[in-house]
């Protein structure tokens, strides 16, 4: 049985944490003080660093099970052979969209707080060797849709392909439907998206094997 004293002590941590959160949502990791989620959790900044060595250590700590459970998902579909690589991708995309849904008061923060190129080769921050991990498994399972090398242009492709995902996330960030109704309505669309991407990239390899 925990004491008194531990169970305070594990109360103060999780307010600390509710109140990082809570303002690293809100206005953004950079612009939150060790100060301002001190006053939110009503302790002093120096109680902070009893329990976290910094502001990344909060990052670390709000961000990382749920990245590491993401990247679990993903991996699993990748695992599927019964699955052509294009539905591989289809499914990722359903996934990582879910996902990024159910957590959008924190995708920011999650994905973007102090992050690094995605062809950083040797990141510092364990969330950013995380995020690169999942980075380069949805790189991976394009790469087998396209059978292409992994070069210059593949990353290239893997950044659009990214970059269209965050772009029907910040369309949907308003969530005015259910997540399970939005996705069911949608999915169709996302699934069109994915085949135009892959037609796109594959004619593009064509003209510059032309070329």
């Amino acid at each position: 049985m925990k004491s008194r004293q531990e169970q305070r002590s594990e109360e103060t941590k999780e307010q600390i944490l509710k109140a990082a959160g809570n303002l690293f949502a809100k206005k953004g990791f950079d612009s939150v003080s060790i100060r301002e989620i001190a006053k939110g959790a009503g302790c002093s900044h120096t109680t902070i660093y009893i329990y976290f060595k910094d502001k990344e250590a909060l990052l670390h700590q709000l961000s990382m099970p749920s990245l590491e459970k993401l990247y679990k998902q993903l991996n699993s579909i990748t695992l599927m052979d019964p699955l052509t690589p294009e539905a591989k991708l289809k499914k990722i995309s359903h996934e990582y969209i879910r996902f990024c849904l159910e957590n959008r008061n924190m995708f920011d923060v999650i994905f973007n707080a102090k992050s690094t190129r995605v062809d950083e080769t040797n990141p510092e921050l364990e969330i950013n060797k995380l995020r690169l991990k999942i980075f380069a498994l949805m790189k991976q399972v394009l790469q087998d849709c396209l059978s292409m090398p992994d070069n210059e242009l593949l990353l290239n492709f893997s950044r659009i392909y990214y970059y269209q995902l965050n772009g029907i996330l910040s369309t949907y960030s308003y969530l005015h439907e259910s997540i399970s109704e939005l996705m069911k309505r949608l999915t169709p669309i996302f699934n069109l998206s994915v085949e135009i991407l892959v037609l796109g990239f594959k004619e593009k390899m064509i003209q510059m094997g032309d070329d």
